[in-house]
């Protein structure tokens, strides 16, 4: 045997466990890992539906064999609501940044306007899976995460009241989710335009539809 159950050394002994992790490094997580599964779910799960990809599927498209996946999410659904999770908290940090540092109220609803149509060209993929699969969560994820997306758009709300003394608590509401639309419009329809000509006409669409 190379070795018995303990190793001598200098009077002193050394057990067989300690000895094999000495001799073995330390095993390092790749950081980037986790954000390679959350594209992949998003650009499998825009082109192929929620119901009809696998975590196998997932883990294929991300370079992730066997069961690595599940070191990072426990199920499908878990991959969506960190994927819903980070474009809604990303979505409240850039809006906060805004309200807190742009004292112009209509520069700082044009800036929210950018924003939306930045999420929707730029992230295209994952805009359409929250639009369909926003259902396909557990409940409380689901209630969780709308919560989020009525923060988001209280502040639209909140700057277009202060804009319009023409429009109602109520018709404000509207009038945002009918920028809103407006902007995500496009989703599910491809229009051949380069993206600049395509960010530029959406945010004229809003502005024009919340009148400022």
């Amino acid at each position: 045997m190379l070795l018995s159950s303990h190793y001598h050394s200098g009077g002193g002994t050394i057990s067989e466990q300690a000895v094999r992790a000495i001799g073995s490094p330390t095993r390092v997580r790749d950081p980037a890992r986790k954000d390679r599964i959350l594209t992949a779910a998003a650009d499998l799960v825009a082109r192929k539906g929620f119901h009809a990809v696998s975590m196998a599927d997932i883990g294929r498209a991300a370079g992730i064999t066997g069961s690595g996946i599940y070191r990072h999410f426990d199920s499908k659904s878990a991959v969506l609501v960190a994927l819903f999770d980070r474009a809604i908290d990303n979505l409240l940090s850039d809006e906060h940044q805004i309200v807190e540092s742009v004292m112009d109220l209509r520069l700082a609803l044009n800036r929210l306007v950018d924003g939306q149509v930045e999420f929707v060209v730029a992230d295209r993929e994952l805009a359409q899976v929250y639009h369909n699969e926003i259902n396909n969560l557990p409940e409380e994820d689901s209630r969780r995460l709308r919560r989020k997306q009525r923060m988001y758009l209280e502040e639209w709300v909140h700057l277009l009241d202060e804009l319009r003394d023409d429009l109602s608590d109520a018709d404000a509401r509207a009038v945002v989710h009918a920028a809103i639309s407006a902007i995500q419009s496009t989703l599910f329809h491809n229009t051949g335009l380069p993206e600049d000509r395509l960010r530029q006409l959406l945010a004229e669409a809003a502005r024009a539809v919340l009148g400022v």
